[in-house]
């Protein structure tokens, strides 16, 4: 049975945004699957205004996600692979929500607004990039209907993880 899911709004991340993320980042169970430990205020300052530019240039980024009070649950959209591993330059589609607003549905709820917004574009398929153990960000991708595509292993962490991938 299919639930309904949360309202929630993307916005371009504005540089308040940057503060709004490293609060809501900065718990230890959201980051395990992202380095272990919350970044630095200044990483956020650069990722929100790369991401500014990458919507302008582009017409998608990393979107602040808001829910019907205008409060940030994280981000979600999507953005280049620029890492020379794994599916260099191909559109990687990922989310990322502070711990209180997991099971939800917010995330899915953020990711499929990504996938009309990136196909407008034009782009004509995504990837996401998965550890293999974050069990939570793996059914959001079967939620979205992506397929597994592959399996690898991160060249720092050496962790295993899986390529996603969707046809728009």
């Amino acid at each position: 049975m299919n639930r309904a899911l949360p309202a929630v709004r993307l916005r371009v991340p504005t540089h308040e945004d940057a503060f709004a993320w490293h609060r809501v980042f900065a718990d230890p169970d959201v980051m395990e699957f992202h380095g272990g430990e919350a970044a630095e205020l200044s990483v956020y300052e650069e990722l929100t205004a790369r991401q500014r530019r990458h919507d302008a240039e582009r017409g998608f980024c990393l979107w602040t996600v808001v829910d019907e009070s205008d409060r940030v649950l994280g981000f979600t959209g999507a953005q280049p692979w620029e890492r020379a591993w794994g599916p260099t330059g191909e559109i990687e589609i990922g989310w990322r929500l502070g711990r209180e607003h997991w099971g939800r549905g917010y995330a899915t709820a953020a990711a499929r607004q990504t996938l009309e917004r990136v196909r407008a574009t034009g782009v004509s398929d995504v990837v996401a990039m998965v550890d293999a153990r974050n069990t939570r960000s793996a059914a959001v991708t079967r939620r979205l209907g992506m397929r597994l595509a592959g399996t690898f292993i991160t060249p720092v962490s050496r962790r295993e993880g899986h390529c996603y991938r969707l046809t728009l």
